[in-house]
């Protein structure tokens, strides 16, 4: 498993572990939205702690899946960029939409970060076949993908799934296709 990912892995899991042990204190790690309670690490630190234990597991799970992946392709450098950038730009999104609706209550999970993810795998690879596990149908990843955004937009815009950052996971979207962008540009 590439460095960066596997140092990831390790740091959410340990964080999660640390929860169950002192877990008011770390609230101070979750984002907040602007006020009182929000410091400005939060918008990286809140991508290590996790609601439940499945929360965790499917996030790690997709960091292994996809970010082992690209980490070979990039290399450890661009794939961090590239993973932070995703994180920070979902709790960017997740900062505005908490203003506008007035919501206090933090948010956490490395979500923000699997959708930058997802997006770039499916960018630089639109044709690899992925599958889940219902319906269990293999489509090329671009659709996946495609799909995925769709839904979380439209979960978000309706709040048929509430306590999900389903603006969050856009935004890490959006900072993921950023972080590319500006590959592309160096290159």
């Amino acid at each position: 498993m590439p460095q960066v990912t596997r140092s990831i892995l390790i740091v959410t899991v340990l964080v999660y572990f640390l929860q169950g042990v002192e877990a008011s204190g770390l609230m101070a790690f979750a984002l907040w939205p602007f006020g009182p309670l929000f410091r400005p690490w939060q918008v990286v630190t809140y991508a290590l702690l996790h609601g439940s234990l499945m929360h965790l597991f499917f996030n790690m799970f997709a960091v292994y899946m996809f970010g082992s992946h690209l980490e070979r392709y990039w290399g450890p450098r661009r794939y961090l960029f590239m993973y932070i950038s995703s994180v920070v730009f979902a709790a960017l999104a997740q900062l505005v939409v908490a203003s506008l609706s007035g919501a206090v209550y933090p948010t956490v999970g490395a979500s923000g970060g699997v959708f930058g993810l997802l997006l770039v795998y499916a960018v630089l690879f639109p044709r690899h076949k992925l599958m889940l596990i219902f319906p269990p149908i293999p489509m090329p990843a671009w659709l996946f993908v495609s799909l995925y955004a769709i839904l979380e937009l439209t979960l978000g815009i309706t709040g048929q799934q509430p306590g999900v950052a389903h603006f969050a996971h856009l935004g890490g979207m959006l900072g993921g296709f950023i972080a590319l962008l500006s590959f592309r540009a160096k290159a």
